[in-house]
């Protein structure tokens, strides 16, 4: 009886979280693959990969950690050789990958970082079958990302903060299973499992927004207003709810305006007929519907008065988030942006640049193209119409028109994707698939291409 009683008080620490993974996979959809675990090494990443991995081994559903090495501190290498025991200790499948993040003046090197962690993580869940990706952002997260979104005078999308769960173009589910759990419920959690962990010092540098926030902004909150940071985080609740309804209103607006799903354009004189605050929300709704970000309050003003208020005739192109905004006989659309026409050689190189961005090649084995068939030289050129591809055996070789189509990514981000040639023949399309007669086999070299775009935009 006394064991019992130990027992039970030694559960009681942990059952926030255990309760959150609970309910998280009660809600998951059945996945045929892994469940992955974005793996920082950090104390909320570990916290969450434990109390994940257990429950989903009690389902008999497998798992993977996945780690991103940035190189940006000294101790990375460390970090890595961590997460990789962490997962070897509890019979977890592991993967990871390094990324290179440029320092560049004028640019945020957080966003930079987390633009390529998200990439990377993207990559790594499709190479290894999984379909979710499990991230350990927690309340205290939501709450101090809804003051940087006030601080940023964001809408009510941005005020609505991280969503427990986004599915994005490529069909992976990006969760948020510890979004309604405390901080200090994470740190009772790590202390009662007896949990390691690494610390990331660049989390005590104030120059850094989120850092500032939660250091010296959160505290204050917390000091008065006793509710911190559930009630900031049900006040991100209330922006969501307010975003799906001006999402349905939009939508409203944009069956009125004609809106053409296929083709991604509206009637640009039905925008202008609206109501200045339901034309911006339309205008907002379209851009996000082509895979772009909102611009700023002054900028959205000036896009939708040239768009609107032009003469019927008029042709406008709007550059924006590395792709075009234009008006074209009367309707709105988004393109990509034109580049000048290019044919690059490609001998092996770990990156090709090009006129909108560059083209990586990650050395793998048994996948990607085939590194000896390779070796010979291939090229790297824009679609020009009529390239077909065979991802399967036993399949038709088929129009990559129709392959780009499915695919679900937005018609200005398909048109930009560059090709890997062998003369005349199709051999690659990143993010697409390899034509199986070039292929690497099981065991073999190979190289996979992924596609780096110039100015893209953020993930949400």
């Amino acid at each position: 009886m006394a064991s019992s009683r130990r027992s039970t008080r030694a559960e009681a620490p942990r059952a926030p979280v255990a309760r959150a993974i609970a309910a998280w996979l009660d809600a998951l959809p059945g996945t045929a693959g892994p469940v992955a675990f974005a793996l920082s090494g950090g104390r909320d990443s570990i916290v969450l990969l434990d109390a994940g991995a257990a429950a989903l081994r009690s389902r008999g559903i497998g798992a993977l950690g996945l780690h991103v090495h940035h190189g940006l501190q000294p101790d990375a290498d460390g970090w890595s050789a961590f997460c990789a025991g962490t997962c070897a200790q509890r019979g977890i499948a592991y993967a990871e990958r390094r990324v290179a993040v440029e320092r560049a003046p004028r640019s945020s090197l957080e966003a930079k970082a987390r633009d390529a962690r998200y990439d990377a993580l993207r990559a790594l869940a499709h190479a290894h079958g999984a379909r979710v990706v499990a991230l350990a952002h927690h309340q205290d997260d939501q709450a101090e990302t809804l003051l940087l979104q006030l601080g940023r005078g964001a809408g009510p999308a941005g005020l609505a903060a991280m969503p427990a769960v986004a599915v994005d173009a490529s069909g992976i589910a990006w969760c948020r299973p510890l979004l309604g759990v405390r901080r200090a419920a994470i740190d009772a959690y790590a202390r009662d499992a007896g949990l390691e962990w690494v610390e990331d010092p660049s989390n005590a540098d104030l120059r850094l927004r989120r850092n500032a926030v939660r250091l010296r902004v959160a505290p204050a909150f917390a000091a008065a207003l006793p509710g911190y940071p559930a009630t900031l985080a049900r006040a991100a609740a209330h922006q969501a709810d307010a975003a799906q309804l001006l999402d349905a209103l939009a939508a409203i607006d944009a069956r009125d305006a004609r809106y053409d799903a296929d083709e991604g354009t509206l009637d640009a004189g039905a925008l202008g007929r609206l109501p200045p605050s339901r034309a911006r929300n339309l205008l907002r709704w379209f851009l996000h519907a082509r895979g772009l970000p909102p611009p700023p309050a002054a900028r959205l003003d000036a896009m939708l008065r040239q768009l609107a208020g032009a003469k019927a005739d008029a042709r406008i192109e709007l550059p924006h988030a590395g792709a075009i905004v234009g008006r074209h006989r009367g309707r709105v659309a988004v393109h990509a942006a034109a580049s000048a026409d290019y044919d690059r050689p490609w001998h092996g190189e770990p990156t090709v640049p090009l006129p909108h961005g560059e083209l990586a090649f990650e050395r793998t084995v048994g996948a990607g193209v085939d590194a000896d068939r390779a070796a010979s030289g291939l090229a790297i050129r824009p679609r020009r119409g009529g390239e077909r591809l065979r991802l399967a055996r036993g399949a038709a070789r088929r129009a990559l028109k129709s392959l780009l189509r499915e695919s679900g990514l937005p018609a200005w981000e398909r048109d930009a994707l560059p090709l890997v040639m062998a003369g005349d023949a199709l051999v690659a399309v990143p993010g697409i698939g390899i034509d199986l007669a070039w292929r690497a086999a099981p065991g073999r070299p190979g190289w996979l291409p992924i596609w780096r775009p110039a100015g893209k935009p953020p993930e949400s």
